[in-house]
Order: structure tokens, then sequence, then C-alpha cells
């Protein structure tokens, strides 16, 4: 079993890259859950995600990383025990730190195969939250294993290769893809990445 996390700022894309890489396992015959924790997003929430077919657990009213760390740990186990998926994609609030919900995953002894963070990086308010919060920005990034620069159908190939950058820069260990979700650009890479 594999676990992906999807790390990002609010509205970057999170839940409609959740739902393609969850159709993209479907379609693979693997077995899917996903784990979304909605504190507070406008987001796609767990009822409407199982109304599309997939297995899905909503954490509400809180962040899975500090005042739901138990309940997350706790829905874990639940899904090893009650689901045995192959793939669990897990949707953090835009403002939890992706790295602390990894080892959460590591603690609550769920025994993937791996567990990956993947960096989502909104190219429309890119330039706004390194001016406002650049040091959670950092933070939310650091631990990722890709980080992928969402909606370039919006954006400039000059802007494109400024963030690009800027993110090789400050993260030169990490490959960094742009893609669009909505258009599909890029996206068989991003699955090529994917276990």
């Amino acid at each position: 079993m594999y676990v992906y996390i999807l790390g990002g700022f609010l509205g970057s894309g999170k839940t409609s890259l959740l739902m393609k890489l969850a159709s993209m396992y479907i379609e693979r015959k693997l077995h899917v859950a996903l784990l979304v924790n909605e504190s507070g997003e406008v987001g796609v929430d767990g009822t409407t995600l199982r109304a599309e077919g997939y297995d899905a657990i909503e954490l509400p009213n809180g962040c899975i990383c500090c005042s739901l760390s138990g309940t997350l740990q706790n829905a874990l186990q639940s899904i090893k025990r009650d689901i045995d998926p192959d793939i669990i994609i897990v949707e953090p609030t835009g403002l939890a730190l992706p790295h602390k919900v990894k080892e959460l995953v590591r603690i609550s002894m769920i025994d993937p195969d791996g567990t990956f963070i993947v960096g989502i990086v909104d190219v429309q308010r890119f330039d706004d939250l390194i001016k406002k919060k650049e040091e959670f920005f950092k933070r939310q990034m650091h631990g990722s294993d890709f980080i992928l620069i969402n909606k370039s159908d919006l954006a400039t190939p000059e802007k494109l290769e400024e963030i690009k950058g800027w993110m090789a820069s400050e993260f030169p260990d990490k490959p960094v893809l742009s893609i669009s979700v909505k258009t599909g650009e890029s996206l068989d890479k991003v699955y090529g990445m994917m276990k």
C-alpha cells in the first residue's frame, strides 16, 4: 500500500488533482481510498466523492496535522483494516504542513510500502503567496518528494520559468513539473512519477 499526501495552499488544485489521481488508479485496477480534510475550505467533500464512487472519508472541522492528529491516525488504521486499499490519497487542508501528516502516517502503524508528498503550487497565486507567506510556503513544500506547478494553462512560459527558477534555488533536490489539472497538460508525466 502506498500513501500520497497532497500538500499545497488553499486553491492550489489539490481536490482536482486528487480526483484525477483516483481515476487513474481505478483505471489501473487498483483499489483507492481517499482521506479528505475540509477545514474551512470550499471543495469537494467526502459525501460528493462517495457519490462519485470513491471510497472516501472526510475529517472536517480541524487540521489533521494539529487538532485532528489522533483522528487521522484512527482513520488510517480503519482504512487499512476495513478497506485495505492499494493506494491512499490524503488531502489535508491548505493550511496543513504535509511533512507533519507524513509523520502521523508513519506512526499510525499502517505499514505503507511508501509515503510520498506531492507539493502543489498555484501559478496564479504564487507571487502573493511568496510576498505574504513565504516562510509558511517553504515549510509546506520542504518535505515534498516532487512539486507540481499547477494551472500552467493560465501562465506565460516566462512566468513558469520564473517560478521553476525560484523552486530550483529553494529546493534544488526536488523535481519540479508544470502541469494543468484542468486541461490535463503533463498529467501523464505525473502518473509516471506515481507508484
